[in-house]
């Protein structure tokens, strides 16, 4: 019985977490899909809210020169990147960071990104917390279209009554 406890904390610690959480913010499913060296990649996650109104207000990576959050939209058939400074994630909802909508622009890689590679990553907010996120390099969004309900919302905000 004595081997019990270090086996039991030997498989915990060998699995893959797919959500990060620190204080009411929980980010979920993070991944990217593979690029070049000196080039740029893309962070797509889910950001649940489990308590109060809060903001995502910059983020960084030791594996990029910069992060940058952006917002894209379809205008007369053009698609639009807009830059954002802050990104509103009300209470008990959430924001999709997805393709086609928000996403974390990760400039200037300092490695190139291959499938099966982490890209780790610091969320900050405006409330002062601090999310530590590994994006998971990948061809294909994480199964259920890279949102925990199993939709893919084009990076749109979500509420949750009842969370």
């Amino acid at each position: 019985m004595k081997f019990a406890l270090p086996a039991a904390a030997a498989l915990l610690l060998a699995a893959a977490p797919l959500a990060a959480r620190a204080a009411d913010i929980e980010a979920v499913k993070p991944w990217s899909r593979p690029a070049a060296a000196g080039g740029t990649a893309v962070g797509y996650l889910i950001l649940v809210n489990h308590g109060g109104p809060d903001a995502l207000v910059g983020a960084e990576s030791p594996d990029a020169a910069r992060v940058e959050m952006h917002a894209s939209s379809m205008a007369g058939g053009v698609m639009k990147m807009t830059p954002e400074t802050r990104t509103p994630i009300p209470a008990k909802g959430r924001v999709s960071f997805a393709p086609g909508g928000r996403h974390l622009m990760l400039i200037g890689l300092k490695r190139p990104l291959k499938v099966g590679d982490k890209v780790p990553a610091t969320l900050k907010f405006a409330s002062g917390a601090s999310v530590k996120v590994d994006f998971a390099v990948q061809a294909q969004p994480p199964m259920g279209g890279g949102d925990s309900s199993g939709m893919d919302h084009m990076g749109g905000v979500h509420h949750m009554p009842g969370m």
